[in-house]
């Protein structure tokens, strides 16, 4: 190991190669806090020829590694808790090549997601990938994980951005990936086999991100709801009547914690069981004089309680706290989440069938809901209480999730809808894949990673 550890210390720099309890703790860590974490070092490298030659020693002695990005993953993605080396990409964050005519850039891996929106707008372009936590999460974990967020209802997930990508396979080997061709008819596309394969066939240094032109004025309406059923009939009556950018929801209990936790006056006077917001580009005065005969219609089917609609980009940005605040509002207890998806038009009965089953099961634990509702992606969130033990907890969890996935699998939904399997959901892949395509799956593995070095241990038991 001292060897080793000398080797990689010429390769890095010794600034560069971490030992200390504190960063151990730090990159060995994402932000599930449901584990442990055990790597044996920590290795900060500067370019692809790094990373090549840290995966060709790791290669040579079997030695596990976990590529870490911006770790805000819920899933135990980038959690080390076995003694592997610890890959932080954090120090590939250039961003270059900038193309005006492809509306194209080069992003390192280690690139923040909001670095690159603020990129895109210094050009008068945009790149629509956001979530709350787009000023942590860098581009080559949001690949990992395909990651989604508030867009997707208009622009779709991250896969739809990346042209190409540069890969460091197991043995060193550094591969790219579709040469940022739109069009690419010639086989196989390796490409979207390695985005949302969370570091388990190949890690991923650096991609061409696809950029596009930024909505003129988006304009946000936040409504009051009384029920589920009502937030399904507001969804396809929106739909009908404009262009959505966005359609997320919140319970009242969500909208509590972001309010206590920001120090925020609430939207509305009296609360109300759920809130939608949706975002749309009002492009002109008839786009906004839609939206407000939009409005009015839900309002005269008794579809909403009370709503309003912003008035200025200061505006719906405020709007916007009551749903991006939420992760952050609860991250301190720490809860206990479930990203899963359905259909959209089947939202409203699944809510419903796993609220239920939660508040039966377990009345001492409060449930926090949000999601995208407008691509049936629903987060559910289950609080610690303060006084009980974390393991304890995890345990009462843990033993929900079965009965929670079967309500899912009859839905035919997904385990992980946008943060990965990870450690998390390892032991529930099953009810999202058959087993023959878990087993191909398992096979591709074999075929990238022989020695199984890395990312061992997430996604498959």
């Amino acid at each position: 190991m001292q060897q080793l550890t000398q080797k990689l210390t010429e390769i890095v720099g010794e600034d560069y190669l971490l030992t200390d309890q504190s960063s151990l703790n730090q990159y060995g860590q994402d932000w599930s806090k449901l584990y442990t974490p055990k790597p044996s070092l920590i290795l900060r490298p500067a370019n692809t020829e790094q990373v090549s030659k840290i995966m060709q020693l790791a290669e040579q002695h079997a030695i596990a590694v976990v590529p870490s990005g911006g770790r805000t993953g819920l899933s135990g993605g980038a959690v080390a808790t076995k003694g592997e080396w610890v890959i932080s990409l954090e120090r590939l964050n250039r961003i270059s090549q900038f193309n005006p005519i492809d509306k194209t850039v080069n992003c390192g891996a280690g690139v923040i997601t909001q670095q690159l929106q603020e990129f895109a707008k210094s050009h008068d372009m945009y790149y629509p990938v956001d979530f709350a936590s787009a000023g942590s999460s860098q581009i080559g974990g949001n690949i990992a994980t395909n990651a989604g967020g508030i867009k997707v209802l208009k622009y779709g997930l991250t896969r739809d951005w990346v042209n190409a990508i540069t890969l460091v396979m197991a043995d060193g080997e550094v591969i790219k990936l579709n040469n940022g061709l739109i069009k690419n008819a010639t086989g196989y596309d390796l490409r979207h086999l390695i985005i949302g394969s969370e570091g388990t066939l190949g890690i991923v240094t650096e991609a061409e991100m696809q950029l596009t032109s930024a909505p003129i004025e988006p304009t946000v309406i936040l409504l009051a709801v009384d029920s589920l059923q009502q937030i399904s009939h507001l969804l396809v009556h929106f739909q009908k009547e404009l262009d959505l950018l966005a359609f997320e929801f919140f319970s009242q209990a969500a909208l509590d914690k972001v309010v206590a936790h920001r120090g925020l006056t609430p939207p509305f006077n009296d609360p109300s069981n759920f809130y939608v917001l949706l975002e749309f580009d009002a492009i002109s005065e008839t786009s906004l004089e839609q939206a407000l005969n939009a409005f009015e219609k839900a309002a005269e089917n008794e579809w909403l309680i009370d709503g309003v609609i912003s008035q200025s980009r200061q505006q719906a940005q405020e709007l916007w706290q009551f749903r991006e605040g939420i992760s952050e509002s609860i991250a301190h207890y720490p809860p206990y989440k479930n990203d899963i998806a359905v259909k959209p038009s089947q939202v409203g009965e699944f809510l419903q069938k796993v609220d239920d089953f939660v508040n039966q099961q377990y009345p001492d634990f409060e449930t926090i809901w949000f999601g995208h509702i407008g691509d049936g992606n629903l987060h559910l969130n289950i609080l610690k209480p303060e006084a009980m033990d974390l393991e304890q907890f995890k345990l009462q969890c843990l033993q929900a999730n079965p009965a929670i996935f079967k309500i899912l699998q009859t839905f035919n939904g997904s385990i992980s809808a946008e943060h990965g399997v990870g450690l998390v959901k390892k032991d529930y892949l099953s009810y999202s894949r058959s087993p023959q395509e878990i087993q191909l799956m398992q096979s591709i593995k074999r075929i990238f990673d022989p020695k199984n070095i890395l990312n061992p241990g997430k996604l498959f038991k």
